[in-house]
């Protein structure tokens, strides 16, 4: 199989990993917003690493101050102060207009430090998530996590967790009360399918947490780092939480998430910890890659709008749904197969759910690679 796993050396060692994922192609390198396979072949990145390429493949900034920081330091472990990991903090406090940050290596690890955290700072248990919520695989992430799929075969999780309908203030205002520690939410649903809540949504969840004492907690782990225009998606609503949990695009493909929070909600010394956790490098790549999306993010909303047009176009493309370019399109027929058609066409999407197509690009991408990502998925949905 062309680009696939056979007769290459990931193939012969594939025996050797879990069975938890569904891999047929072996990507090699990229450059910018493409992609290339064990066998050279190139394909157009509409998926960008699950959103964590943010500033694009290869990027000839990331790779010079990965290599500049590496060859100084990478991680000389938190019982040191270090430069960059100092600076990331401030960069973060400013951008959310928050004050204090605590670094980690995955979202799963932010949400799960912004639980714990939310619980200790108000003493109470019960934590509200939504419904088709996902924050991740671990224990605590797991039980905030909607999708009982997910969850069956590792209970019993985590107790004091409940779920309400998003985008259902008042669904909300009915379960919370004052032994609520905290409501967690996605801003937009990413694993979802990419569900975005009515507009004034989120600040009427800030007025219901105010009025029951209970924190805020938003998941920006998809939807941060510049993908819906604004660095926060939150910001869009003027809201500002309690707590935030970031991850995913903010390094650029490096493992980095964070916890930040108000002032006052703070960890005490030996509440949480991280081996790994603002490693020297993670940190170095964090500044540039933000500093980079700065650049970019002006650009995000118009080039979200020409891919919401260019995919409403598309006869057999039902609904198109997002911000920025953080979207997807709900298609006629199986997601899987189209995924399989663009892939041998030279385009990767992302398929979800049965019939949808999830977008994720890198920030940097361009005009011309949307024009020709939609050219790819028109001429094969158009002609199935």
């Amino acid at each position: 199989m062309r680009g696939g796993i056979e007769g290459n050396t990931a193939g012969e060692k594939m025996n050797n990993l879990m069975n938890c994922y569904a891999k047929e192609i072996t990507l090699e390198y990229g450059k910018g917003c493409n992609v290339f396979d064990s066998s050279g072949k190139k394909y157009l990145d509409l998926i960008g690493g699950i959103a964590t390429c943010s500033v694009g493949h290869g990027n000839a900034e990331i790779v010079k101050t990965v290599a500049s920081q590496a060859s100084k330091i990478i991680n000389p472990s938190n019982y040191f102060h270090s430069e960059h990991e100092v600076k990331l903090a401030e960069k973060l406090a400013s951008l959310s207009g928050l004050e204090k940050v605590f670094f980690c290596n995955s979202g799963t690890e932010a949400v799960e430090g912004a639980i714990k955290l939310a619980k200790k700072h108000t003493g109470k248990q019960k934590i509200i998530a939504m419904k088709n919520g996902f924050h991740g695989r671990t224990l605590g992430a797991l039980s905030a996590t909607w999708n009982p799929k997910y969850k069956e075969k590792f209970k019993p999780l985590v107790p004091g967790f409940e779920h309400v309908e998003f985008g259902n203030a008042n669904a909300l205002a009915e379960k919370i009360g004052k032994e609520t520690a905290a409501v967690l939410l996605e801003p937009i649903q990413g694993e979802a399918g990419i569900i975005v809540p009515p507009k004034g949504y989120l600040k009427q969840v800030e007025k219901i947490c105010k009025e029951n004492e209970a924190l805020l907690v938003l998941d920006e782990i998809q939807s941060g780092n510049g993908r819906t225009g604004k660095f926060f998606c939150f910001q869009h609503e003027s809201v500002k939480p309690n707590i935030v949990a970031i991850a995913k695009g903010i390094a650029n493909g490096l493992p980095m998430g964070a916890v930040i929070s108000g002032n006052g909600i703070d960890f005490e010394k030996g509440d949480h910890g991280s081996t790994f956790g603002g490693n020297s490098v993670c940190c170095a790549v964090a500044l540039k890659t933000i500093e980079i999306i700065e650049e970019l993010m002006p650009g995000v909303g118009k080039k979200g709008e020409l891919f919401v047009a260019e995919l409403e176009k598309i006869g057999k493309i039902k609904e198109v749904r997002g911000k920025g370019l953080m979207l997807a399109a709900k298609i006629e027929g199986d997601a899987n197969s189209v995924a399989k058609e663009c892939a041998k066409k030279g385009a990767l999407v992302n398929p979800m759910h049965g019939n949808l197509l999830r977008f994720l690009p890198p920030l940097s991408i361009g005009g011309k690679e949307i024009l020709q990502g939609t050219k790819i998925i028109k001429g094969i949905l158009e002609n199935d």
